[in-house]
């Protein structure tokens, strides 16, 4: 035991299975919370019209890029601390947490400066039109606090680092719950409409940070101690969390890109109408994957803790336990989502112009959901990998299957072969089952040489 309080330290490295339960299901909850209240902006938004939930839609790939570095930001702190912990290195793990929260801040105040300068340049790229005044009113408003946004989703990382997904999760819900009441109150009765759901976003943002200080610096009792007082800069510190955190940056990035990609491309084929659908449907889409997201999230920390221990035995079971549970997940939250397809999308499309994209909506729900199976594969094997610190490898798979295989299978599908806006979904689902299924076998190659090198096979 490495003391008293590191009870969530004890399971990751003893129970690989329970370790997983454990942090997943407060994960869970953390993540469909905030999803949650991602489609109640999307839902307030909508009463302003069509083009308005259009406009946030287009800026939402680069907010995804903010969210991008901080979830993956988070990964890096997570996979550090863990395997600092695994080799039993308390001191070294106190340091990496304050190494992170400096990281995050540097990266977060460059990536601002360079989002501002470019913001409309790539609105029009993605072919915003007629939106882009509601998209450049909601996106700078966001720009500008964006340190907020990525350090509080970062932040989470040094909790995940120590096997704590609890205390994430009270102030995921406490931010929910803030931006719940914040939405309609700054959107209509201030009559700030799209900037009033931004401002909104902010304002919750700042509250999960402060109640994070809370713990760290006030309350003091967590494991983890991120102060000054345990800074000491070290090359190799800031080169884990670097490793792994920028790859998985750049991958949530690719995310991104793809989504600017596939907007344009439904632009293209479709109208503004079909962004909307496809903006509004993919929040949908995160819900219905959260549950499969989580446990890969709590895998990391889980693998890197073990990696750390040379215990490789227990990163095969973690990952084999994560994809079985993953799709069971997975095939129940399809069955569900197709059977009330048309009751999900009538939330988004009750009002005003978005009355127009219910059909629409409804159909993109019924097929979108094909691939959930094997997302349990996929994304499991990916976060083998940055529990193991290759985090250009996992960044590698998530560019093969989103810019690679499912903007090829869009395209062709879509434009080639002339299916239009339907093409261009199935081309998501063919591209997430091909690339899915390959980074399953990958990942079950790699833990066995893992074994076989060091004579546990």
């Amino acid at each position: 035991m490495l003391s008293d309080d590191s009870a969530n330290v004890d399971i990751m490295l003893g129970n690989p299975k329970q370790a997983l339960i454990k942090m997943s299901i407060p994960l869970i909850i953390s993540l469909l919370i905030t999803s949650f209240y991602n489609l109640i902006d999307a839902a307030w938004v909508s009463g302003l019209g069509a083009d308005a939930l259009a406009g946030v839609g287009f800026f939402t790939p680069i907010f995804m890029i903010l969210v991008g570095f901080g979830n993956g930001l988070g990964s890096g702190s997570a996979f550090a601390i863990s395997k600092y912990i695994g080799e039993k290195n308390k001191p070294k793990a106190d340091n990496a947490s304050i190494h992170s929260i400096l990281i995050d801040i540097v990266i977060s105040l460059i990536i601002t400066v360079l989002l501002l300068a470019f913001l409309n340049p790539i609105l029009d790229i993605m072919g915003a039109g007629q939106t882009i005044g509601y998209a450049t009113d909601y996106g700078n408003i966001i720009l500008v606090g964006s340190i907020l946004v990525i350090l509080s989703n970062a932040l989470y990382g040094i909790f995940r680092g120590e096997g704590d997904t609890k205390r994430p999760m009270y102030a995921m819900i406490a931010s929910a719950v803030l931006n719940m009441i914040l939405d309609p109150i700054f959107i209509y009765t201030f009559n700030l409409g799209v900037k009033g759901a931004a401002v909104a976003t902010l304002i919750s943002a700042l509250f999960v940070i402060l109640i994070m200080v809370y713990w760290f610096y006030i309350k003091k009792d967590t494991y983890l101690k991120p102060v000054f007082a345990n800074f000491n800069f070290r090359k190799d510190i800031s080169t884990d969390i670097v490793k792994v955190g920028l790859p998985a940056s750049i991958q949530l990035l690719n995310n991104a890109f793809f989504a600017a990609v596939f907007s344009a491309l439904l632009a293209f084929v479709g109208s503004t109408d079909s962004v909307a659908v496809y903006a509004t449907g993919w929040r949908i889409v995160i819900i219905g994957t959260t549950p499969i997201l989580a446990i890969g999230t709590a895998l990391i920390s889980v693998v890197a803790a073990n990696y750390g221990a040379k215990n490789y035995r227990n990163i095969q079971t973690a990952h084999r336990y994560a994809m079985k549970i993953s799709l069971v997940l997975g095939i129940a939250v399809m069955i569900l989502t197709n059977v009330f397809a048309s009751d999900i999308a009538s939330i988004f499309a009750s009002s005003g112009s978005s009355v127009r994209i219910a059909g629409e909506l409804t159909a993109f729900l019924s097929w979108i959901i094909i691939y959930y199976p094997t997302m349990a594969a996929g994304v499991a094997s990916t976060y083998v990998f940055q529990g193991l610190g290759m985090g250009i490898t996992a960044m590698f798979q998530t560019i093969m299957r989103e810019t690679g295989f499912t903007i090829l299978f869009a395209y062709v599908l879509a434009i080639v072969l002339g299916f239009g806006v339907w093409g261009a979904w199935m081309g998501i689902v063919l591209g997430e089952i091909v690339s899915n299924n390959l980074t399953m076998v990958w990942a079950d190659w790699k833990i066995k040489k893992l074994l076989k090198n060091n004579g546990q096979i």
